[in-house]
């Protein structure tokens, strides 16, 4: 019987400041339940307090576009080394010390084309990572574990329209049990 693969691992962590200001690579960062990561420009968003993405489909990327897509220029917080990640809205999933909840797929903008190369928004098209929302806050360093965690199909849908009604009620995310 052969070990299970180890969990894929954190092998990027960026943040900005603030809106359009440029990605800076950091060994740790915070992330504070139902705010996001301390110190980024999304911290106390309704939702989109994580973003997460795979370096083997940035490679992916890279491909369609004939150029390199570095991982701190597609504007995602957290890069680990494989995927796939998860992208269910209501699936959860560890980070570190870490308890994230999908809200959605990420989409990329145009500010890739700015960012990266033009055309790179369109080579990130299906690749280009999860938003989450923090449920359970702590540290993430470099080299920690993702690991998913198993969830049923019924139970991830009543956690994502939990999440969006609480949202929308009190005006920003609130962590759910």
């Amino acid at each position: 019987m052969t070990d299970p693969a180890p969990p894929p691992v954190v092998v990027g962590l960026h943040l900005a400041p603030g809106r359009r200001l440029p990605m800076h690579d950091v060994d740790a960062v915070v992330l504070e339940a139902g705010a996001g990561i301390v110190g980024d420009r999304y911290h106390g968003s309704r939702h989109r307090h994580v973003t997460l993405q795979a370096a083997d489909d940035l490679a992916v990327a890279g491909e369609r576009l004939a150029a390199p897509v570095p991982a701190g220029r597609t504007r995602r917080n957290v890069t680990v080394d494989r995927g796939p990640v998860v992208a269910v809205p209501g699936a959860r999933a560890r980070l570190g010390e870490a308890l994230l909840e999908v809200v959605r797929v990420a989409a990329p903008c145009r500010i890739m084309d700015d960012e990266v190369a033009p055309g790179a928004a369109r080579a990130l098209h299906g690749l280009a990572g999860t938003v989450f929302r923090v449920v359970e806050g702590g540290r993430v360093a470099l080299g920690d574990a993702y690991v998913e965690i198993p969830v049923d199909p019924d139970e991830a849908r009543e956690r994502a329209a939990a999440s969006r009604a609480a949202a929308t009620a009190r005006g920003r995310t609130v962590p759910l049990p």
